[in-house]
């Protein structure tokens, strides 16, 4: 973590100013001007003297016991990713103790070759997307490729039109970003900086300082000739490395699975050719 960064007390204002007197049990005066919680009340709420944090916002005192943490984070509604998060920056960073190499695990590389009939790729945390495999390329051309950026899709022109929900979606895909970077990684200072500068609504975004991890969900996508179809989606982290491995899935009998095996059938058909996997068409979350 940048020594010239207050992370803990920048932190703590972002979340003071999401949580509204509502969500703890406070009336709302009608002259109330604040956005969110006022400092004094959020140290009222941990049971905390809001000078020591006054201290903690401006960066006099940045390592609070972990009782401290437990207590903002119960004042600030934090889930336990959020918690965790918090506390990670009370002791001193958010680095991940593994390598962001671009470097693939082999066994991963062949899991990936195996798998004919699941779309499913592998992105490193800041969402770069590192190899795919032909079903994921056919079922996301140009967006499940390497090389592409899970956040700069979703901040395109094409994934506000077609995202089934965009701003929760763009919401989640910022936590996770937010969660899993290291604020030292110039990949991550090009991201943030690329899109606070172009994109209207990210800098808001980036700076309500939201934290949690992608799991599972659902995204469309377009798949000429059918049109577009619902899939399901998994994240699986892959041990020792930060590297998360994305699969889609679809129910039994589901215009999904129908959608997969078609798409396996060009794939298929393809390479026998000698031709490259690809589809019409565009994926969106």
């Amino acid at each position: 973590m940048s020594e010239q960064r207050n992370e803990v007390g920048e932190y703590l204002r972002a979340r003071r100013a999401v949580v509204q007197p509502e969500d703890v049990g406070i009336e709302r005066e009608p002259s109330r001007r604040v956005d969110g919680l006022r400092r004094e009340e959020v140290a009222r709420l941990a049971q905390i003297s809001p000078q020591y944090y006054l201290r903690l916002e401006q960066g006099r005192d940045r390592q609070p016991s972990n009782q401290v943490v437990s207590a903002l984070a119960r004042a600030l509604l934090l889930d336990a990713e959020s918690t965790d998060y918090l506390r990670r920056l009370a002791q001193g960073g958010l680095v991940n103790p593994f390598e962001d190499t671009s470097t693939v695990d082999d066994s991963v590389l062949a899991l990936l070759g195996h798998w004919s009939h699941t779309p499913a790729f592998v992105m490193n945390r800041n969402q770069d997307i590192l190899v795919s495999n032909p079903l994921a390329r056919a079922l996301g051309p140009g967006y499940m490729e390497p090389g592409a950026n899970i956040v700069y899709q979703i901040f395109s022109e094409a994934g506000r039109k077609h995202a089934l929900d965009w701003a929760a979606t763009a919401r989640r895909v910022v936590a996770e970003l937010r969660l899993r970077g290291d604020p030292d990684d110039p990949r991550l200072q090009q991201i943030v900086g690329t899109l606070s500068m172009k994109d209207p609504d990210f800098p808001a975004i980036w700076a309500r300082h939201d934290t949690a991890l992608q799991k599972t969900g659902v995204s469309r996508h377009f798949i000429d000739p059918i049109g577009w179809v619902e899939f399901h989606w998994q994240n699986l982290e892959v041990p020792g490395s930060t590297h998360i491995l994305v699969t889609f899935w679809g129910e039994p009998g589901s215009p999904a699975k129908a959608a997969m095996a078609y798409l396996a059938a060009r794939v298929q058909a393809g390479s026998r050719a000698g031709l490259p996997a690809s589809a019409t068409g565009r994926a969106m979350d």
